[in-house]
């Protein structure tokens, strides 16, 4: 196991309960993911799922969709593999992937949807935190982005999902 991961699983946890005693609770996580998990993953949006997913998500497999009403971070919830898988199909069919082209920061690739990317978490409001696989030459494979539904601009949020949890972790330490 990650000892990385599971000490961004640790502070995740003790920050939320410091605001709610029964957050890890109310976060209703699955079980980690298997090796079986992360290949149908990789078969399905035909990327390789970074390291740094793969050793956070084989602590926990998200959230239960049906019954999590408390965020992991920011205004987010955990997908599990699952209904990444969902997400993902979902937004295939939404938007033509590559078609529209959008302002993109520099190491983003100017798309609306990029196959590539990888949809972790939600806000239920039709946005997507997302792991980009596939980046702009600048960019750096494993980078984070939000993916929002209703506005065309796509910016990277950190170089790597931990560096993006240190981050939101901190911004709540500051609230």
């Amino acid at each position: 196991m990650d000892t990385q991961a599971q000490q961004l699983w640790n502070r995740i946890i003790a920050k939320g309960l410091e605001r709610n005693p029964l957050f890890e609770e109310k976060l209703y996580l699955y079980e980690g993911a298997t090796g079986e998990d992360f290949a149908t993953l990789e078969r399905t949006l035909g990327v390789q799922v970074p390291a740094q997913l793969q050793s956070f998500y084989r602590i926990h497999n998200g959230q239960q969709e049906n019954k999590a009403n408390t965020c992991f971070l920011r205004n987010l919830t955990l997908s599990s593999i699952t209904e990444i898988i969902e997400n993902w199909t979902f937004l295939q069919e939404e938007f033509d992937p590559e078609d529209i082209e959008v302002d993109a920061q520099p190491g983003v690739k100017p798309f609306a949807w990029n196959a590539k990317w990888i949809p972790i978490a939600s806000n239920g409001g039709g946005d997507y935190l997302c792991i980009d696989t596939d980046p702009a030459e600048e960019g750096t494979v494993g980078q984070v982005l939000y993916f929002w539904h209703d506005w065309e601009y796509r910016s990277v949020e950190a170089t790597s999902l931990f560096e993006f949890i240190e981050m939101a972790l901190q911004e709540e330490e500051t609230d």
